[in-house]
């Protein structure tokens, strides 16, 4: 029996080598790279890591029988031993579980929120869009949305929840409605993307969230001050609930103190004439674009869905210098206001714009488009 129990050691000792591998991989120099990575979680590497789990597991039983059961031991260690050994499998069954338990969260910063991704995110065209690939059909009209993680639908299992694709349904067979929508997108990057999208538009839709002012204004000096996440725990807690799925679950189940002065980085912002002026810049690379290609412009404003007053606030600059330019400003605020505010968003760690706010936008675009783009 004292060799089974060695054998089994040495297996666990190989095994704590292989944890390090899938678990530290940065720490062995080792980096995965797959789709949609960093944001999603490879379905393989998490099978690995069951895989993992349950060796380690069975490794634990055989110690347990062999060094217990077996040997009939009795005092205070077997007592110990066989209390611990249950919960020790007890929590790697937890930690098995939640490796395929998805929820989207607010900028994809836990463990199931990489799952949802993994999931969800889907389909993904060539050019890394949530969307169809980029064939226009002949004969039909084009409309472009183009935004940031509200566009692609963050928190949407189903893209036909977006505002994007209601609109696309309700202007009919006659049009076709592009998702340009990339999470974390500011107005200078999708000015870019906008002009190097292969299909040419007949309708721009421009999504403004109040955060899209955020890179430039950081061109110009302004900081966003606060924590990062995980700071709120020591080192040690903080690679245990990095990297292990049971304990992350937990972690952003909590209240945390919030991580940044985000609200008066924004305010800062708005009223900065600097800031204002290269941000104007960038918006009018998108009404240039339009003008060239004949596509009628507009823009709906999304504001914070809890925040709904201020938002509109913050943004008014942005919205004035629009409509001068001949853009058709939607403001959804109104309706908004309408919807209970735990169903304007997609979940209790997510933010983003839920299917009965999204169902607001495309009423209200459609609203705007009238018959259609001219």
């Amino acid at each position: 029996m004292f060799s089974k129990l060695v054998s089994s050691f040495i297996r666990l000792f190989l095994l704590g080598i292989f944890f390090v591998f899938l678990f530290f991989p940065d720490k062995a120099g080792i980096s995965f790279v797959y789709p949609l990575a960093p944001l999603s979680d490879s379905l393989f590497i998490r099978v690995c890591k069951l895989a993992f789990w349950t060796l380690v597991s069975v490794e634990l039983l055989r110690c347990f029988y062999y060094g217990v059961v077996k040997t009939k031991s009795r005092g205070f260690v077997a007592n110990l031993l066989t209390i611990l050994f249950p919960v020790a499998l007890f929590l790697i069954f937890l930690e098995a579980v939640f490796m395929f338990v998805p929820q989207s969260h607010e900028g994809v910063l836990s463990k199931a929120s990489q799952i949802w991704w993994q999931k969800y995110w889907k389909p993904v065209n060539s050019l890394g869009y949530r969307d169809v690939e980029p064939v226009a059909a002949a004969g039909k009209k084009q409309v472009l949305v183009i935004g940031d993680s509200f566009s692609a639908g963050h928190g949407l299992k189903h893209t036909s929840e977006r505002f994007s694709d209601l609109l696309g349904e309700k202007l009919g067979s006659g049009y076709e409605v592009r998702n340009l929508g990339v999470s974390g997108s500011d107005t200078g990057d999708e000015a870019r993307r906008l002009l190097e999208y292969p299909v040419k538009p007949d309708a721009i839709v421009l999504q403004y969230f109040p955060n899209d002012i955020e890179r430039v204004a950081q061109a110009n000096g302004l900081k966003i001050t606060g924590g990062q996440p995980f700071d709120d725990v020591g080192p040690v807690v903080h690679q245990v609930v990095s990297r292990l799925y049971l304990p992350n679950f937990i972690y952003w189940q909590l209240p945390h103190a919030q991580f940044s002065t985000f609200d008066e980085f924004v305010s800062s912002a708005y009223s900065d004439s600097t800031v204002l002026r290269d941000h104007f810049a960038d918006l009018s690379k998108i009404i240039s674009y339009g003008d060239s290609t004949g596509a009628e412009v507009y823009a709906v404003f999304v504001p914070f869905l809890f925040q709904l007053d201020k938002s509109e606030g913050y943004t008014r600059p942005v919205a004035d210098f629009l409509r001068e330019k001949g853009v058709r400003v939607v403001n959804v605020n109104k309706e908004i206001a309408t919807i209970p505010e735990k169903e304007r968003i997609v979940g209790r760690n997510d933010g983003h714009a839920g299917a009965a706010v999204n169902s607001v936008i495309a009423d209200k675009l459609y609203e705007a488009f009238g018959s259609g783009p001219k």
